[in-house]
């Protein structure tokens, strides 16, 4: 079985060879593989299931099916571009992301699933059990989503919490664009309010926009740019080289934005109220000694499934 070129897109099985899809995906797989892509065999499955419209159960009910030219040339032309190092997610333009489908574009970090502890741990410091009848989740509740990106945090946030009403910030104009079709095609856009700033430069803006008097917030939440601009040569080609700038680097040491991002949400927390941040893989120290002031209580982090350090919280102060 021939390979297909990343740079000219053709392959052999167009040459003759069997047109099953069967035989098309283990072409696929075996290129990718010569290509080194990681979970080579899901890229090949998700790429194939976006070129036929197919969900992954029809794959398999389906595997001699033969494949007409124009479906087969889209398909390794897709294959081509995730063997160059283009994401699977900005290929087929989705990701999911707490039980939902997102949007997603070379404008926006992709979500990760490490991402949901950053909900989950601010749901359970509001309060809030698994059970959908908590009467805590009808809180009317004011959220700020500090580096919204794809809106991933705020969406998920305004599912789970029917009464909120969340700000999401971003500094990037297309990002915010993303976030917004996500947000209507949850039907949660009346609720999230998007706003290009910096951080939470929003609310200490001396001319307020009106529908922004009713600060302080009982929530922050952010995925914040952590990494350094020094590590970008480890990083993957797929992050280096396609994820946007500006929601990877956080600097050159990778944890400058920590400091201001937390200063501002003492300033607009009410008291009593929940912060919760990403953290960086060389972040916890720093951050942690960030809340360690007089503003802070109850400061927490928080591990995910494989063990790093991947949440911090804490309360602010009722002083």
């Amino acid at each position: 079985m021939g390979h297909q070129s990343p740079v000219t897109g053709h392959h052999s099985l167009t040459l003759g060879a069997s047109q099953s899809l069967r035989a098309l995906l283990s072409a696929a797989i075996a290129q990718l593989e010569s290509a080194h892509v990681p979970s080579a065999a899901l890229a090949a499955e998700l790429l194939l299931m976006h070129a036929l419209g197919r969900e992954r159960a029809w794959l398999y009910t389906h595997p001699e099916k033969e494949l007409d030219a124009e479906t087969r040339e889209k398909y390794f032309t897709l294959i081509a571009q995730r063997a160059s190092g283009v994401p699977t997610q900005y290929l087929t333009g989705h990701q999911e992301f707490w039980g939902l489908e997102f949007e997603v574009t070379p404008d926006v970090l992709i979500p990760r699933p490490e991402t949901e502890h950053v909900i989950e741990v601010a749901l359970s410091r509001l309060g809030i059990e698994e059970d959908r009848d908590s009467p805590n989740r009808r809180a009317e509740l004011r959220i700020a989503d500090v580096g919204t990106g794809s809106g991933c945090i705020a969406v998920a946030l305004a599912h789970e919490l029917p009464e909120a009403r969340i700000v999401a910030t971003d500094i990037s104009k297309a990002a915010l664009k993303v976030a917004r079709r996500n947000a209507a095609s949850h039907g949660v856009a009346g609720r999230i309010e998007l706003i290009e700033c910096n951080l939470l430069d929003v609310a200490f803006r001396q001319s307020p926009v009106p529908s922004h008097q009713s600060l302080p917030f009982d929530l922050i939440v952010s995925n914040p740019p952590y990494i350094g601009r020094g590590e970008a040569a480890t990083l993957p080609r797929e992050v280096r080289e396609h994820e946007p700038e500006s929601a990877l680097y956080g600097g050159e040491i990778g944890t400058e934005i920590y400091g201001p991002l937390i200063k501002q949400a003492a300033g607009v927390l009410k008291p009593g109220g929940i912060l919760a941040l990403e953290l960086g893989h060389n972040s916890e120290e720093h951050v942690s000694l960030l809340l360690s002031t007089a503003e802070w209580t109850n400061v927490a982090i928080t591990n995910d499934l494989a063990g790093i350090a991947r949440v911090a919280s804490a309360r602010r102060n009722l002083k």
